[in-house]
């Protein structure tokens, strides 16, 4: 019995410090050799402030930049609350939200289709990214506040418009925070 002991006490002790020091250390120590960026978040950086990262959304409110996903996560993009909503289609508050911005939107553009993404939030409630045609249903609006060409702002946004993974995972997609920077240093 004490034999049993001191082996499950060493055991415990071994593999605790194995993979739960050593392990992460070495993993993390890869990561920062060969995927800094990655590995310290994605951070964006403009005149040496951190402005966001690639892989979290931000809401933009201001008619002049292109609006980001609903978010479910917290008051909107807290990443300490990330989740959706697990509110069901007949909700009366999902229904509400929903029918609210389906009416925002609809004043801003009458005549186009509303892409999804733009009344339903993500899993997470932190997507950074939507779709193309919900950037072309905006590219309106904020081509109009910028005093810009509806085809300047097209040829940006389809500079940021990425193409799925190996052509075959994911959906095309925009990244809203890397558009709006650049709509930025464009339109100053």
């Amino acid at each position: 019995m004490k034999t049993t002991f001191r082996i499950a006490v060493m055991m415990t002790i071994v593999t605790t410090v194995l993979f739960g020091v050593i392990y992460p250390l070495a993993v993390t120590g890869l990561a920062q050799f060969f995927f800094p960026s990655r590995a310290n978040g994605s951070l964006i950086h403009r005149h040496g402030v951190v402005v966001g990262s690639r892989l979290l959304g931000q809401a933009f409110t201001g008619p002049e930049y292109f609006h980001s996903r609903p978010s479910a996560a917290g008051d909107g993009y807290d990443a300490a609350n990330s989740s959706g909503s697990n509110l069901g289609p007949t909700n009366h508050a999902l229904l509400d939200r929903v029918k609210g911005d389906v009416d925002k939107l609809h004043a801003e553009n009458p005549a186009a289709p509303i892409p999804v993404d733009l009344v339903t939030s993500s899993g997470s409630g932190l997507d950074p990214d939507i779709s193309p045609d919900a950037a072309e249903f905006q590219t309106p609006r904020v081509a109009k506040e910028r005093g810009m060409g509806v085809a300047d702002v097209r040829a940006i946004v389809a500079r940021h418009t990425l193409q799925r993974q190996f052509g075959v995972f994911g959906e095309p997609r925009v990244n809203v925070l890397e558009l709006n920077l650049e709509l930025d240093d464009v339109n100053k």
